[in-house]
């Protein structure tokens, strides 16, 4: 009989053991993990693992947690939460050594990590370790009554009494038993209470104090009449019978058994009504899916051909932008074409007027030297030597001319082809202008012009040595060339705010009118007309000038009034000094 009732008072506590974990507040502890873990859910695999641990699918939990650890990661709580899954997965699934495995490397800054010792005490208890479960509880019952959420002190009075009883430590079973009633009772949970007054009363039952655990088990009996629950009733019911039948009252045993068949058999239509239940859930969910899958396939469908409508018109949009820039690139080609081929007309009217002009002068120039050396011939002759000397001083002139016209024509082609050197450097203007003119001393007496220069020996400036004499030389030679007898001729400098030095080559000469002026200073390459058909000159002087005066990295000012004379400005840039 002893072992009898060591039995069947095992076989109606189990059951009981862990109901208080996994009951009504079960909730509130997931839906607390999903807020606490949702700040990871950027990553796809927690993402996966999360979303099937709250959906309790604890196969897809441990795979998508796999591959979460196969993604090492330096996130500490990352890593917990993943330990976490992992751990309360496999001893959902009994695997209970694999489970605190990975309890045991969860971190203690881990926010749930309270409860791990709630879960290390059920796989104790499980594997009937119970003085291991009665240390992980000691040490629940030691923290605050919300440090573990969803775990209330009842129910951890109530596993610990559980345990002393299986060790056999009745008294203490007792106390804790008898503790958790009282927290139960003050609650009002009548569920709770049912299971509870089951427990004590076996555990009365296994000493054989019948007298005191009967009361226990009629307290359960009649307290499960208020709920609802079948499968409670029928255990309840069933208790007694056995009660009962211990006692010799079988009529009483029998009714009881009546009872538990009565609740055994409703708690089987329940679960057949469930199990239909769920099969019209299963065929209405299967018919949605049905649904959705023909809806998805509509879906893809019409995605396709949005699909292929967008890659039209993208297709067309580059089509058109391709179209557009080569039309573009085709308008833009040809307007640099057209300046080009203006620039090239520019280049080739400026060429055949130079070389018309430049035809001219020399024809002019090689005639009257024709002229000239008949008269000198026949005046050699006649050995009217002041006359020879007179004509001998004009050939001279007309040669110089001649030479300076084919001089500019030479450089003016060598800027033009990009055939000339310039070495920029510092160099003293004074010696420059005094060789200069030495040269034109001659031609300035012969046309009884004033001259003066009053050219500092410390001038200095940046420029290539031999394009500033050709500049200069052409600036003498224009004023010479333009002015009447008894007329001035000055050459000095002014000093410029902006760190350049202006050499101004100034006469009192016939002058130019505003047209010409403006003509001379714009920025092509045109020759200019003539003021006076009779002056020997192309123009391509001035131009050569402005030509290397620019690559000089200067500028020019003209100044000029008709019949008054003219000032020519030149500006290059002055040495830095080192202070």
């Amino acid at each position: 009989m002893f072992i009898y009732r060591s039995l069947l008072i095992l076989f109606l506590l189990l059951p009981l053991i862990f109901y208080s974990q996994e009951k009504k507040k079960i909730s509130v502890f997931f839906k607390s993990v999903e807020i606490k873990s949702q700040v990871y859910n950027k990553d796809f695999f927690f993402h996966k693992a999360q979303s099937f641990f709250l959906e309790k699918k604890w196969d897809s939990t441990l795979i998508y947690t796999a591959k979460l650890l196969n993604v090492k990661t330096k996130n500490t709580e990352l890593n917990n939460y993943t330990h976490f899954f992992r751990g309360y997965s496999l001893k959902k699934k009994r695997i209970f050594e694999e489970a605190k495995r990975e309890f045991s490397i969860i971190k203690k800054s881990f926010y749930f990590y309270d409860r791990i010792a709630m879960y290390l005490a059920e796989i104790a208890v499980e594997q009937e370790e119970y003085h291991k479960a009665i240390s992980y509880f000691k040490k629940i019952e030691s923290l605050k009554s919300d440090a573990v959420i969803g775990v209330k002190k009842s129910s951890i009075f109530h596993n610990m009494g559980v345990s002393y009883f299986h060790l056999n430590k009745y008294k203490k079973a007792e106390f804790y038993l008898t503790k958790s009633i009282n927290i139960i009772k003050r609650k009002k949970d009548t569920f709770r209470l049912i299971s509870s007054y089951a427990d004590i009363g076996n555990l009365y039952y296994a000493q054989y104090k019948d007298a005191i655990a009967i009361p226990f088990y009629k307290k359960a009996y009649l307290l499960s009449k208020d709920v609802q629950d079948f499968e409670t009733k029928g255990k309840m019911a069933k208790n007694m019978a056995v009660v009962e039948e211990n006692r010799k009252n079988l009529t009483a045993a029998l009714k009881y058994r009546k009872e538990y068949e009565k609740w055994k058999d409703s708690l089987n239509n329940q679960n057949r009504i469930w199990e239909t239940a769920q099969l019209e859930k299963k065929h209405a969910v299967q018919q949605k899916q049905q649904e959705v899958n023909v809806l998805q396939i509509e879906n893809r469908a019409k995605t396709a051909e949005i699909s292929r409508i967008l890659y039209t018109v993208i297709s067309l949009v580059v089509l058109l932008s391709i179209i557009i820039y080569f039309f573009r690139k085709n308008i833009k080609s040809k307007k640099i074409i057209g300046e080009q081929n203006k620039r090239l007309n520019d280049l080739n009217a400026t060429k055949d007027k130079l070389f018309s002009i430049v035809s001219h002068d020399l024809r002019s120039s090689v005639n009257t030297l024709k002229l000239s050396n008949k008269k000198l011939i026949n005046n050699l002759k006649a050995q009217n030597i002041n006359v020879v000397y007179e004509l001998l001083q004009k050939n001279s002139a007309i040669v110089g001319s001649a030479y300076n016209l084919l001089d500019n024509l030479l450089n003016w082609a060598l800027l033009q082809t990009k055939q000339s050197y310039f070495e920029i450097k510092e160099m003293h203007l004074f010696f420059a202008v005094e060789h200069l003119v030495y040269n034109y001393l001659p031609f300035i007496k012969e046309k009884e012009l004033h001259f003066e220069s009053t050219i500092s020996k410390s001038a200095k400036v940046l420029a290539d040595q031999e394009s500033l004499k050709i500049i200069l030389r052409n600036l003498l030679d224009n004023a010479i060339k333009f002015s009447e007898p008894n007329d001035k001729i000055k050459i000095y400098i002014e000093t410029s705010k902006e760190g350049f030095l202006d050499i101004v080559v100034e006469d009192s000469g016939i002058g130019m009118s505003e047209k010409t002026v403006l003509q001379l200073q714009k920025d092509t390459i045109a020759i200019s007309e003539k003021e006076n058909k009779e002056i020997i000159g192309s123009g391509l002087g001035f131009q050569l000038c402005k030509s290397m005066i620019k690559k000089n990295n200067g500028r020019i000012l003209v100044e000029s009034e008709l019949g008054k004379g003219t000032k020519m400005i030149v500006s290059l840039p002055k040495p830095f000094i080192n202070e």
